[in-house]
């Protein structure tokens, strides 16, 4: 098991920690990050917009007479909305699970502590060799309504991401 240690803030959505770890279903992944919507984020999502967030990993090996091998590629979506009529806040993770919220505050939770995540089998990495992991989240742009995208182009307060945040880790076996 390797933790990341805090690295640079980005606007929004900040870096906490992350830890790989080999289990016995494989490598998990549980990582933190401190989040703040924006004013237009916030009021984006009370309209009844919903705003779709992105955890992206990549775990590779370096060599020295190629590309690096890259192991590991994955990424998780998390979708929050809000329904006007219910006042109620829901979230969504990879589309399946579904959980309602009565605060903005108990939903942001949810996007700053992501819970484990299985993003790899047992075997995908060889034992005792040294991965770099990398790892970022943030607003996913691309899945907005197409006019609010021409808006999000142009402004900063729809660009929340925490940038690639990279650490080593030595691939342990379960």
């Amino acid at each position: 098991m390797i933790t990341a240690a805090p690295a640079a803030a980005a606007e929004g959505i900040e870096f906490v920690d992350a830890t790989l770890s080999a289990t016995d279903e494989g490598y998990s992944l549980s990582s933190n990050f401190s989040v703040e919507l924006t004013h237009a984020l916030e009021d984006a999502l009370s309209r009844g917009i919903p705003l779709h967030f992105k955890l992206q990993l990549e775990v590779s090996r370096p060599r020295w007479y190629w590309l690096d091998d890259v192991a590991i590629k994955s990424s998780r979506n998390i979708r929050i909305s809000y329904n006007v009529l219910t006042r109620q806040y829901r979230a969504s993770v990879d589309g399946s699970l579904y959980r309602s919220f009565a605060q903005l505050d108990d939903m942001l939770a949810l996007l700053r502590h992501p819970g484990r995540w299985l993003v790899a089998e047992p075997n995908a990495l060889k034992a005792d060799a040294n991965y770099t992991v990398a790892i970022q989240f943030g607003l996913d742009v691309s899945q907005l309504p197409k006019t609010i995208q021409v808006t999000a182009l142009g402004s900063g307060d729809w660009k929340m991401s925490s940038g690639w945040t990279r650490f080593n880790y030595k691939a342990e076996t379960k």
